[in-house]
């Protein structure tokens, strides 16, 4: 038996958290095609005949550091970097650029870090996609490319087996049955923060949070209390809409979504309240766990 942790980083909007829902085959972390969708480190589990992978997804890496939220996200990124024993470097087909060298310099010297290439069903013509390649490979000693494409599942199992490759022996780490080491309550967070960040496009603000201030189980009904933290009143009045339409189907969404997961029925509230500067305040951020990842 083989089993490890495997760091998956990169710049924002990569598609690292298409990827490890991908890997694991559950939805365990949210995608939008906004940056700084994921903020904490999402732990997925996948679990083989012969393998368990204990996949970690990092928030995307932040230049420059703007605010407490940002700082706290860098901090993420680089712990994940000394916890794991395979690093997937992800980034997008034919997309090379200076952000994708801040995070290429973090990459650690003293253990296998894996070049994956994703977006490739995107590149038409596939001539370029060898000299790109080659370049990029020239940068640091990767152990492996891997080309593939998260959104299509194209490659996934052949990442799947380099990674295994690469990972020490080893009793499972996780029960056979899981498939994220994060709670139904964080959860039901971020598949609140998703829908805000989808249904809002760009009218949202970077600086929005959610937070879950109550959550009860009663048999197989979850009883949530979600609040959606803004940063600015007229951001309250986005987030809301026009008679309360927005907040109506963001709640909609997120509970059917929610109900998936779980696997019952959920009776979900939502609220939005203003607090000014949350984004740069190292106790609400903290208070909100982005200190832990």
């Amino acid at each position: 038996m083989k089993a490890g942790y495997v760091a998956i980083v990169g710049r924002p909007n990569v598609g690292k958290s298409t990827l490890l829902n991908r890997l694991v085959g559950q939805k365990v972390s949210i995608t939008s095609s906004r940056a700084q969708t994921t903020r904490h480190r999402i732990t997925g589990i996948l679990t083989t005949d012969d393998c368990q992978y204990v996949f970690v997804d990092t928030p995307g890496f932040q230049n420059p550091h703007v605010n407490a939220l940002n700082r706290a996200m860098n901090r993420s990124v680089k712990r994940s970097l000394q916890e794991v024993d395979v690093v997937l470097y992800v980034i997008e087909s034919m997309h090379f650029d200076f952000r994708d060298e801040m995070v290429l310099k973090l990459l650690p010297q003293d253990r296998p870090v894996l070049l994956v290439i994703n977006k490739v069903d995107r590149t038409e013509d596939k001539a370029r996609l060898l000299p790109f390649i080659q370049e990029v490979a020239a940068k640091f000693p990767f152990a492996d490319v891997v080309p593939v494409s998260a959104e299509k599942g194209v490659q996934i199992e052949e990442l799947l087996k380099t990674v295994s490759s690469r990972l020490p022996e080893g009793e499972a780490l996780y029960g056979e049955d899981e498939f994220t080491e994060r709670s139904e309550r964080f959860h039901a967070a971020e598949i609140v923060r998703e829908k805000v960040f989808r249904l809002l496009g760009d009218e949202i603000p970077y600086s929005i949070a959610v937070e879950i201030e109550k959550f009860t189980q009663e048999g197989n009904l979850r009883r949530i209390h979600a609040l959606i933290l803004v940063d600015k009143p007229n951001k309250k009045a986005i987030v809301i809409g026009k008679g309360g339409a927005k907040l109506k189907e963001i709640a909609t969404r997120a509970r059917t979504d929610m109900e998936k997961l779980f696997d019952g029925k959920v009776f979900l509230e939502v609220w939005v309240k203003v607090k000014t500067g949350w984004s740069d305040d190292e106790r609400v951020i903290k208070s909100l766990g982005y200190e832990e990842g």
